[in-house]
């Protein structure tokens, strides 16, 4: 019967490192993740389903994209405004009734300028039912395929309602989403005006405080009501690295652009990639049964890298796990094993192992001699130079 193999690895995985002092937030909720790795670096209430304001408007956004990506909607395309719409207050675009908009001005519009009514707009002309409420179900129908299980719609801009809720990791991966599936549009993220037909001076900034740091953020959005305080989507990249993350519950946004820089700033410095091993270096061998063999060598099938914390003192903890006695015959390449690293403070990463060589059956021999020693074991002796 194969049984459960766990080996704890010491001198492969020989790498050093000590936690990262945590980042102790004022924010009420938050979550940051290295997105390039895919490694967690902090989570304080991050599964709360919280009033996002208009951090929600990015799910608006998530499916206009998919809309244009997927041809039932055009960015030359002009919609018109409706009451509705238009009755918004807030942030706006200033829209009227007598409008009809491009619907890449629109996108705009609530990127750079927070436009309650551009979100409306856009929700009703995308709703099932012509209404935005209908607009709200679908988005809640379709986070929860996406993965957001913490989020519930109910507008397309975070105006105050009741059970209009998302949790800050789920708009981290909605603004992970966002970066990864539409590059064409994601750039717009980083644009810090827009004057919409000249109409609205007081109102062509973006908000986002990170875009004016030089410390290179691209996005996203951010989001202010008396009910979620201030809060932010953000996302950084530098030296090859991409860091994303949510916040939500502070006082001011003078508050909401010095926590941002500071979690920015706390990501790139103390963090860093490493590569524990190569794509097809031995990390730990298998018992084979019956094979020609008695062990296969396991081996990545891509470079192991990670994200560590910068200091060094401590070794990685680590396990390859496998259930075994693996039986032959074994082909090269083949999934037989789990590198589990366990780095201190940050979640544990699993990577799969494969076959270093083939190993055919064993012959004649090979198959009485295993078949002796299981019956020796049987009968209490243990077979001869076994330890």
């Amino acid at each position: 019967m194969p049984r459960l193999f766990a080996t704890t690895l010491t001198l492969v995985l020989a790498l050093s490192f000590t936690a990262a002092r945590a980042f102790e937030t004022r924010a009420g909720a938050a979550f940051v993740m290295d997105q390039t790795t895919g490694t967690v670096l902090m989570a304080k209430n991050a599964d709360n389903p919280l009033p996002p304001a208009s951090m929600s408007k990015l799910m608006t956004l998530y499916m206009a994209f998919e809309a244009i990506r997927d041809g039932r909607l055009s960015t030359e395309e002009k919609l018109p405004v409706s009451q509705h719409a238009m009755s918004y207050g807030g942030s706006t675009m200033f829209l009227d009734t007598t409008d009809r908009v491009k619907v890449i001005d629109l996108l705009r519009g609530i990127i750079v300028l927070s436009g309650n009514d551009a979100c409306a707009v856009l929700a009703e002309t995308l709703s099932p039912d012509g209404t935005e409420a209908g607009f709200a179900r679908l988005m809640t129908r379709r986070a929860r395929q996406m993965g957001m299980t913490n989020s519930t719609f109910a507008n397309s801009n975070g105006w105050p309602a009741p059970g209009h809720r998302m949790s800050m990791r789920d708009l981290v991966l909605l603004a992970n989403q966002l970066i990864t599936e539409f590059p064409d549009f994601y750039p717009m993220f980083a644009e810090t005006t827009f004057g919409f037909d000249g109409r609205a001076p007081q109102n062509v900034n973006n908000r986002n405080p990170l875009l004016k740091m030089d410390i290179g953020a691209d996005g996203l959005k951010t989001g202010h009501t008396s009910e979620s305080g201030y809060g932010l989507v953000g996302s950084a990249t530098q030296d090859g690295r991409r860091v994303t993350f949510a916040f939500s519950g502070l006082k001011s946004a003078k508050e909401r652009a010095e926590v941002s820089q500071q979690i920015v700033n706390w990501a790139f410095r103390q963090f860093s990639e490493s590569t524990l091993a190569r794509a097809g270096q031995r990390v730990a061998e298998a018992e084979v049964w019956m094979g020609k063999h008695p062990r296969v060598g396991l081996v990545p099938g891509t470079d192991v890298t990670v994200l560590l914390p910068v200091l060094a003192q401590n070794g990685v903890k680590a396990e390859v796990i496998y259930q075994g006695p693996l039986q032959a015959p074994i082909t090269k390449g083949q999934e037989l094993a789990q590198l589990v690293l366990m780095p201190e403070d940050l979640p544990e990463i699993r990577v799969p192992l494969f076959a270093e060589s083939d190993i055919p059956e064993g012959g004649f021999t090979i198959r009485m001699r295993t078949a002796t020693g299981v019956l020796m074991e049987q009968l209490g002796f243990a077979p001869q130079g076994a330890l």
